[in-house]
Order: structure tokens, then C-alpha cells, then sequence
């Protein structure tokens, strides 16, 4: 194993999918690549139709990249570590960048299961799928 690829979403669930990403960098000595992908939301306020396509993806580029840069931040000096935005489906673009960068493991959390998950099936589902490497499929702690 020589890096892993770990699927940050931005929800509340991803600091523990972190934890455990850098616990297993850390123990194990391998690169650390914190990852999100990102695509057009289904809900954006009106005003956003009037700025050009470049300024739309660039502002989406930069607010996940920011998300990324503070996650570094909890990732501890001894664990070498960089980040990885791309455009995308999650689970694709997870699938890929894992593929891209011959990644030995992808980290995600997992997420319950709504209607349309039961009918299309979760990310971290579609990730195991079809990812050509291992999947740790984070579950959230349960409360004490």
C-alpha cells in the first residue's frame, strides 16, 4: 500500500472518515491524498445563471479546494499529504482519480439509506462497485 485516497463529502460524517484515513496513513507509513469532487448543485440561487460558465466552475473549484485545505490542517506532519479536486460525479470521479494515481486504498463514509439511495444506490456503494482497488467503508461512531 502506497497511498490512500480518501472521499471527503463536507458532511458532518467526514471528520470521522478522515480520522480513520490518517490513522491508517500514520500506521502504515503511505501518502495521504484528501479528495472531493464536485458538479453543478440542483438547487442554485438565480443570480448564479448570470455569471459566466468559467466563473460558475472556478467559484465551485475554490470553495472545495478551500474545504480540502483546512482538512490538511488535522493531518498531522509525519503523514505526507496533498489534495485532489476534480469535476465530477463522486463516485466516478472517486473511482478515477484512485485509478489515475494507482491508489492501494480508497476511505469514504458510508450514509444512510434514503429512498433514492434504495432506488439508485449510495456513493460509497457505487465506489465499491467499481473501484479497482480495496474500499474502507467508514461507519459513523455510535454515540456512548
Amino acid at each position: 500500500m502506497r497511498l490512500i485516497l480518501v472521499g471527503l463529502d463536507g458532511s458532518p460524517r467526514a471528520e470521522g472518515v478522515l480520522d480513520t484515513a490518517i490513522d491508517l496513513a500514520r500506521r502504515t507509513g503511505r501518502k495521504l491524498v484528501v479528495f472531493r469532487s464536485f458538479g453543478l448543485p440542483p438547487e442554485m440561487p438565480a443570480a448564479v445563471w448570470k455569471l459566466d460558465e468559467g466563473s460558475l466552475m472556478d467559484n465551485l473549484r475554490d470553495h472545495a479546494q478551500a474545504y480540502l485545505n483546512e482538512c490538511l490542517k488535522r493531518v498531522p506532519k509525519e503523514v505526507p499529504a496533498e489534495s485532489r479536486v476534480e469535476v465530477g460525479t463522486p463516485w466516478q470521479a472517486v473511482c478515477g482519480a484512485a485509478k489515475a494515481l494507482d491508489a492501494d486504498l480508497i476511505v469514504v463514509g458510508s450514509h444512510g439509506y434514503g429512498t433514492v439511495d434504495r432506488l439508485l444506490g449510495t456513493t460509497a456503494a457505487k465506489i465499491v462497485n467499481h473501484a479497482e482497488c480495496s474500499v474502507l467503508v467508514v461507519r459513523p461512531s455510535k454515540p456512548s
